[in-house]
């Protein structure tokens, strides 16, 4: 994963409405939109299904990938803070927090979320992603190897 990618969050069960119309659609709309590397795209699916859901956390998720892959690293910070704080264990968004962090140069406040989001996931990705802010923060001096275990 290069430093401006981020894998897709996990589809998320549908809790919106029925019917295979309106959210849902944008939902998966967006979903492969994203997929396909196609961000303001996406946006302009996304952004009338939060109006109709603003509280739907699988559309908030796509946004901020899609503010992740626009490199819009604050507004996409804005939404993953939301997302962590009513879902703690959410890896994805934790790992994406991370990220956003990490890409902003907050490397201090980037670390602990990659390293409980590698704790819940185990997934080797986000564990180079700890390893890489760790060496980032030593080679920087803002912190000794020691003072990072």
């Amino acid at each position: 994963m290069t430093d401006d990618e981020l894998q897709a969050p996990p589809l998320a069960p549908w809790n919106g409405s029925s019917g295979g119309r309106g959210p849902e659609t944008a939902y998966r709309t967006a979903h492969d939109l994203l997929s396909r590397r196609a961000p303001r795209e996406a946006l302009d699916v996304l952004e009338p299904a939060l109006e109709q859901e603003p509280g739907n956390s699988g559309l908030r998720a796509l946004r901020a990938w899609a503010y992740l892959l626009r490199a819009q690293l604050q507004k996409a910070e804005h939404e993953l803070v939301a997302l962590v704080e009513e879902k703690p264990d959410d890896d994805w968004a934790r790992h994406a927090l991370g990220r956003s962090l990490e890409r902003q140069a907050r490397l201090t406040e980037a670390l602990p979320h990659l390293r409980l989001a590698a704790a819940m996931s185990g997934d080797p990705e986000h564990e180079l992603a700890v390893l890489r802010v760790e060496r980032r923060l030593a080679e920087t001096g803002q912190t000794s190897y020691d003072d990072l275990t």
